[in-house]
């Protein structure tokens, strides 16, 4: 019987030819590789999960600014004191998140196409909108523009899905999206938002 010490290595088999089972599954396994390979830059272009935009820098006291002339011009009322918009077709609609909440409440129209315009004011931020799949990094100093068309009525939920600090649980947004006639319908248990890129 052949010993070893823990300093001696032992005989090795990497010089025999693989059994044919086994090169196969190494083929498969490249294969499938490269399948998944070439479905990154095809997903990213024909997928619909990643919803492409324009990226600006801004100073958060500019984009602040913008907002606040957003919600004087299309103010229609306030929820527990957070100002509800209602925009005309095809404006700039401007969303802020701070922590730890996101201004101002949204009513949107059905069929209706928007520039939305997020940014953050402080820190980073995740915007989720529930029941939706749809998910965006909100980071200070930059405007990110992307054109929304709401093709679902109903009552929509914002949540910052990245840590923002003790507050994070609590902050949760809300977009209203009313009918073709202007009016609003219960929650929805489904809803759709087309995305194109934003000039």
């Amino acid at each position: 019987m052949e010993t070893h010490t823990g300093m001696q290595s032992p005989k090795g088999v990497w010089w025999k030819r693989a059994h044919p089972t086994e090169r196969m599954w190494v083929a498969i396994a490249f294969g499938w590789c490269m399948v998944l390979f070439a479905m990154m830059p095809l997903w990213h272009f024909k997928g619909g999960q990643n919803p492409a935009g324009v990226r600006y820098r801004v100073k958060p006291a500019d984009y602040m600014r913008r907002t606040q002339e957003f919600i004087a011009a299309h103010k229609v009322g306030t929820d527990q004191g957070i100002p509800i918009v209602e925009p005309p077709a095809g404006s700039d609609i401007y969303l802020i998140g701070l922590s730890f909440a996101w201004h101002p409440i949204l009513k949107l129209r059905q069929g209706t196409e928007y520039t939305l315009h997020l940014s953050s004011l402080d820190v980073n931020h995740g915007f989720s909108l529930y029941p939706m799949n749809i998910n965006f990094q909100v980071v200070p100093g930059y405007d990110y523009g992307l054109r929304v068309t709401p093709t679902e009525a109903g009552d929509l939920r914002i949540v910052c899905n990245e840590f923002c600090g003790i507050g994070h649980h609590t902050m949760v947004g809300r977009v209203i999206v009313t009918d073709s006639a202007g009016r609003e319908v219960a929650v929805a248990d489904r809803a759709e938002i087309t995305r194109e890129v934003a000039p």
